[in-house]
């Protein structure tokens, strides 16, 4: 990934060679153990999980959770330390964080924001967590990574797609790993063209809330651009379980491909009500109807079954990979486990390595340490290539992976295949394009 890729905010900082030769303001010393919220003053410090373990997304939650203890696992110094041997920065030690042993509080967010918040603050005022992390709604990620700003502590983002979490919502405390809606977006859509042709008429069905707004406008624009008619949005509850009613209007739509910007058991229903109205096996505008799903995952293909056999979508993170990074991360989560990971897992297990790396790194766990740290820093060895934290808006840019559903798999597990990795320039967009305008960084907070 060439550094002319990216622009950023202040220095850039390398796995090899963090820090070297830079002045190191006084919040970056070891000693310095006040002034910041719940810094840690025993021989241990506490980070929040904050997951759903209830609700529509409670299946990305439960393997958000599996991988965090496996996280604290490896950075205690159990197990096999997975990633922490391929990942490009060698600071993790398997002794804690800063020679503290890590522990940790969980919270359900219940796929709802005021449920999240209150769990994230409880963590924080009645645990100590010094860094929140997890999600797998974006609602819920905007909403806690607000609160953590408030709080000051780090917010390192779960499983969040919408383009507002690092636009128009962006904080200062709060950092991405894993890809969004545009990224999506602009991976899916020359594949889409390649496959089904420019002279298209796409209809929508979207989750009534920030992601679905965001990935909807993003795959709208991109097909669009390429010649596609969009026929309709309609948006859907993120509680609705049965989708019957909004399938049945794409029948006399004049559609010819069904977009599905639902995520979790809402995808799993919504496109299990398609294939049962014979969307599938139709023909309309004298092409083969098609249905796209903008974002994929192991375990929605695993809830769907066969009805996602050779639908394409786009997903942050494969267990199939073959580098280095992903091989240890599968070995170390299918021992431990007895599957593969998730997307989700992955991205939440590399969100508590960044950070304990940061903090290792800055010699603190003051906020404004770990922001500095991890601003413009730019690693390898996580499974997604080079990497790069963008210091403007505290996103992750990598390469992007477009998949579909396999028509032969080969276990429950091995259900999608990887059609196309899309190269980090394809997906990267500037600071300040449109569709991540408003909002301000802002400043970090160190709290207390």
């Amino acid at each position: 990934m060439s550094n002319s890729n990216f622009t950023r905010r202040g220095v850039l900082k390398t796995a090899g060679a963090a820090g070297a030769g830079l002045a190191v303001p006084t919040y970056l010393s070891a000693a310095s153990h006040a002034g910041y919220t719940n810094a840690p003053t025993g021989s241990t410090v506490t980070l929040g999980f904050n997951v759903p373990q209830t609700g529509p997304y409670a299946d990305e939650g439960a393997d958000e959770l599996r991988a965090y203890e496996l996280a604290v696992e490896h950075l205690n110094g159990g197990g096999d330390g997975g990633m922490m041997n391929t990942f490009s920065s060698k600071e993790l030690q398997g002794n804690g964080i800063l020679g503290k042993k890590v522990e940790f509080v969980t919270g359900d967010t219940q796929t709802k924001s005021d449920a999240a918040r209150a769990s994230a603050k409880s963590m924080i005022e009645k645990d100590g967590a010094v860094m929140i992390t997890g999600g797998s709604s974006s609602g819920v990620a905007i909403a806690v990574q607000g609160l953590c700003q408030e709080a000051g502590v780090i917010f390192m983002a779960g499983l969040t797609h919408s383009n507002d979490t690092t636009g128009k919502d962006k904080k200062a405390n709060g950092f991405r790993h894993f890809f969004n809606g545009y990224m999506s977006a602009a991976a899916l859509a020359p594949v889409l063209e390649n496959l089904y042709g420019s002279d298209r008429n796409a209809y929508h069905l979207t989750a009534d809330y920030t992601w679905g707004w965001t990935q909807e406008e993003s795959i709208a624009a991109a097909t669009e651009a390429m010649g596609w008619n969009t026929v309709n949005k309609v948006r859907t509850p993120l509680a609705s379980t049965d989708f019957s009613s909004y399938i049945a209007p794409v029948l006399n739509s004049g559609a010819d491909v069904l977009v599905l910007n639902h995520y979790g058991g809402n995808m799993v229903n919504s496109l299990t009500n398609a294939v049962q109205f014979g969307l599938r096996d139709k023909v309309v505008n004298g092409k083969n109807f098609e249905i796209v799903v903008p974002l994929y995952s192991r375990l929605m293909a695993k809830g769907a079954g066969a009805n996602v056999k050779g639908i394409h979508g786009s997903t942050n993170w494969h267990w199939s990979l073959q580098d280095e990074g992903s091989k240890a991360f599968v070995k170390s989560f299918g021992t431990k486990y007895g599957f593969p990971p998730s997307q989700a897992a992955h991205t939440v297990y590399c969100q508590t390595m960044l950070y304990a790396d940061a903090a290792q790194r800055a010699g603190t766990f003051n906020p404004c340490g770990i922001v500095e740290a991890l601003e413009g820093y730019e690693f390898d060895g996580l499974g997604n290539g080079k990497t790069l934290y963008r210091a403007e808006d505290h996103q992750c840019f990598k390469d992007v992976l477009v998949v579909r559903g396999k028509e032969n798999p080969t276990s429950e597990f091995d259900l999608l295949e990887v059609v196309e990795v899309t190269p980090t320039s394809q997906v990267i967009y500037e600071a300040d394009h449109p569709m991540f305008a408003g909002g301000a960084l802002g400043a970090c907070n160190p709290g207390a």
